[in-house]
């Protein structure tokens, strides 16, 4: 059996050889042809490779040279009161500004695009009791610790704004405000300029302020005889400050009587007390003062009181078109500035419709403050231009070409005077511009003044009769 085995096995061993011999005598036969084959396909894929090989040091020379042309984000620092109406749209413009600009390939500096990079702080510069020091604090932390290279939209408050002057002159940052309103920042800027040079504001001042609201009120003069108001403002520096500025460049001059004048603190919820006296001594005006949230409060108890004066004046939350509803569709016939148009839509300057369309299309909600929105937006593009003019962040450098804007944008024609303020007026095509709006049924706001601008007239709410 085991012979049997073996003998079978041994056959099959010499039948495997015999085929392992066929296979090797036949592969050596076919070798020329496969050799032939095989340096056919090793030229090809060094020739491949040759190709990725050159492909590959196209692309490094092209990301070099990519990388040469986009610098370093350019730090925008936002110091600003972000619980405030102002404060949290004028950031969301700045930010709206920011990212059309870097979609559009960011800032030219000398051949270098460099995208806009934004760091917000809450300063908190605006809320009752937070002192002076704290903004401060918040400006240096931007400089210091985040590296601003430009300070924009800058503090809440003009206390703030011009005890934060001295930082930004310290470390040659330049500023732009696009809330605070006290002309002592264009004096300090005019009678020491080689310090102060470095701060800018876009925004209204309480000087225009005053021009717009002193216009209204002749055109309330003229038209209805009216000739009698009663004040009543915040009691912060721009306010007061605009306040005085009415009763000596405005009333005195006009012959108007000022009943009385009354104060609020911010933070105030109550007005009733200043309504009382200005019903009781007879005005036919009540001028307010307020850029506070509480402040819409002054119009509700106006209406509940029913008393027969019309209110013309500021009062932040009277501005959006939010306000209709929200004071119970009882606000027809109030008049309220909107310092910067654009923050309106205004039909005759096509650029604020757009702007206010283009943030309302973004956000999904229009725009609600009155104040600061449209100046945050053009004042990136103000920087934007101007680094791009001097093909350098550097401050004094960046100042020269600040100086030189002459931009067309939301708010009409951008330019500032010599004392960094940008000029405002009664003609968009030479100046930028504010305007008065009226509420009427069924919560649309009407632009009554500049009559360069006006949809329509002045008409007195129901109880109040023309003094003609």
């Amino acid at each position: 059996m085991r012979k049997y085995y073996g003998k079978s096995f041994f056959k099959v061993g010499v039948i495997l050889m015999a085929f392992v011999f066929a296979g090797v005598f036949l592969s050596s036969c076919a070798k020329p042809e496969k050799d032939a084959e095989l340096a056919k396909k090793v030229e090809e894929l060094s020739k491949k490779n040759a190709e990725l090989l050159k492909e590959n040091a196209e692309l490094k020379e092209q990301l070099a040279a990519l990388k040469k042309k986009v610098g370093e984000p350019i730090i925008l620092g936002v110091p600003t009161s972000l619980g405030f109406l102002e404060g949290k749209e004028g950031l969301a413009c700045v930010n709206m500004a920011v990212e059309e600009i870097n979609n559009s390939g960011g800032v030219d500096v000398a051949g270098v695009k460099r995208p806009f990079k934004v760091i917000a702080i809450d300063s908190r510069g605006a809320e009752p009791g937070v002192p002076v020091a704290e903004v401060i604090k918040a400006h240096k932390k931007l400089i210091l610790e985040d590296k601003a290279n430009f300070i924009v939209f800058g503090s809440f408050r003009s206390e703030c704004a011009i005890a934060c002057m001295d930082v930004v002159s310290q470390h040659k940052v330049p500023m732009i405000l696009g809330t605070a309103m006290s002309p002592a920042m264009e004096k300090k800027v005019k009678t020491e300029y080689d310090k102060y040079k470095y701060t800018f504001r876009v925004c209204l001042n309480a000087v225009y302020l005053v021009k717009y609201l002193g216009g209204t009120m002749a055109y309330l003069n003229k038209q209805f005889g009216f000739n009698k108001v009663f004040i009543m403002n915040q009691d912060v520096a721009w306010a007061r400050k605009t306040g005085d500025l009415m009763i000596k460049l405005v009333f005195d001059k006009m012959g108007w009587e000022v009943t009385g004048r009354q104060a609020y603190p911010t933070g105030a919820s109550d007005f009733s007390s200043g309504l009382m006296k200005a019903k009781a001594t007879g005005a036919q005006v009540i001028l307010p003062i307020f850029d506070m949230p509480q402040s819409g409060i002054l119009v509700k108890q106006w209406k509940s009181m029913k008393v027969p004066a019309l209110v013309a004046g500021f009062i932040s939350p009277l501005a959006g078109p939010a306000a209709w509803n929200s004071f119970d569709q009882k606000i027809d016939g109030a008049l309220n500035c909107i310092f910067e148009i654009g923050n309106v839509p205004c039909p005759k300057v096509p650029k604020s419709v757009e702007f206010y369309n283009k943030y309302q299309e973004k956000y999904g909600k229009p725009l609600e403050a009155g104040h600061s929105p449209a100046p945050a937006y053009e004042m990136v593009y103000i920087l934007k231009e101007a680094i791009e003019r001097a093909g350098s962040i550097d401050g004094d450098m960046v100042v020269a070409e600040l100086e030189k804007t002459d931009r067309m944008g939301a708010m009409g024609r951008i330019r500032f005077n010599d004392g960094h303020q940008v000029i405002y007026g009664e003609d968009p095509n030479e100046m930028a511009m504010g305007c008065m709006i009226q509420w009427r049924a069924p919560g649309e706001r009407v632009i009554v003044y500049p009559e360069s601008v006006a949809e329509g007239k002045i008409q007195l709410p129901e109880g109040l009769k023309s003094a003609k």
